[in-house]
This record gives C-alpha cells, structure tokens and sequence, in this order.
C-alpha cells in the first residue's frame, strides 16, 4: 500500500507519517533524501536522526534514483520515503543544470512505483505546493510545477492520502480494506 502524507512546512506531516510506520510489522526502512550541503543541513540531519534513533528504522540514504534502491525481500516490510520535496528538486537541479518538469516527474514516479513494489507499505511525506500565491524565478517554478505533478500522480495511485494540519490528519483518500 502507498500512503502519501502532505501538509505545510512545521504541519507535523512527518511525525503522522513515522505513526503510520509505527504501525507496520517487519522491517522498517527510512529513505533519507536530504543533500546535506552545510552545517544547518548537517544540524538537521543529526536532529531527525536522534528523533528516529529508538524508532527500529534501517536508514537509507539515497538523495536521487530511489528506483535502484533494493530492499530485502523480506515479509511485510516498510518503507518511509522522507521527503518528496528534496527527491524532485535533487532530480531537477542534479549536475548543475536544471531539468523539464516532465521528464523528472515520470522519472520520480517510476521511481517510486518500483520502491512501492518492493515493500507492503511505503509512507511517502510531501509538501503542499502554489499556496503562498507567490510568483518565483522560472525554475523554482518548473520545480513547482514538477513537485506539483508528481504530488497528482502518487496521490492518484496511492490508497490513502492525508493532509497534516497543524498537527491534525485530515483524511483526503481513505485506504479500503482489500477484506
């Protein structure tokens, strides 16, 4: 099952999606896919990892290509796949060069498609994009527009999708027990 978690930077998505995770039985992987690129990075990284220390997590550090990621076919194992935000830009902005919005969402969605497969459940945390109303520079906006996309897709595929606000889970597609 794919479980998409979104919400507002600091909306407590991704303490609701290490619950669902609590939730699952079997081993537990996180896909860590922040690109530490200074000491804020750093002290952010170092933060998560000790809120996460006594949690059972197998940490996977994997900043871009989450599809070659091989996850040990073991029963019922998981995966929360943290976050959707870095893993778009990472893809787009790789190699000092920005790339389409559409060749990246397909690529990310395959991605993800093919992590999912992997695993009986996979937790993915997100970001609410166009809230602000803001007009960026055009390639923060093609990430937008890509991180946008990608956010349509996974949420069209997933069984459940929840919105996190302000600490509050707001059911936006429930999962139907497959009973």
């Amino acid at each position: 099952m794919i479980y998409l978690v979104t919400g507002g930077s600091g909306s407590g998505k991704s303490a609701y999606a290490e619950q669902l995770m609590e939730q699952a039985s079997g081993e537990k992987y996180y896909i860590a896919t922040m690109r530490v690129r200074d000491e804020e990075g750093e002290q952010k990284v170092a933060r998560h990892r000790k809120i996460r220390r006594d949690k059972g997590f197998v940490t996977i550090e994997q900043s871009v290509d989450v599809g070659r990621i091989e996850i040990p076919r073991g029963d019922r194992s998981s995966a929360l796949l943290e976050c959707m935000s870095n893993l778009v830009a990472n893809e787009m902005f790789a190699e000092g060069q920005i790339r389409e919005p559409g060749p990246v969402t397909e690529k990310v969605v395959a991605d993800v498609l093919r992590l999912g497969r992997q695993v009986e459940r996979l937790v993915i945390v997100t970001n609410n994009v166009f809230e602000d109303g803001i007009s960026y520079d055009p390639g923060t906006m093609a990430y937008l527009r890509a991180l946008g996309a990608v956010n349509c897709r996974i949420a069209d595929l997933a069984d459940q999708v929840t919105e996190v606000v302000v600490g509050i889970a707001v059911q936006i597609k429930e999962a139907v027990c497959p009973y």
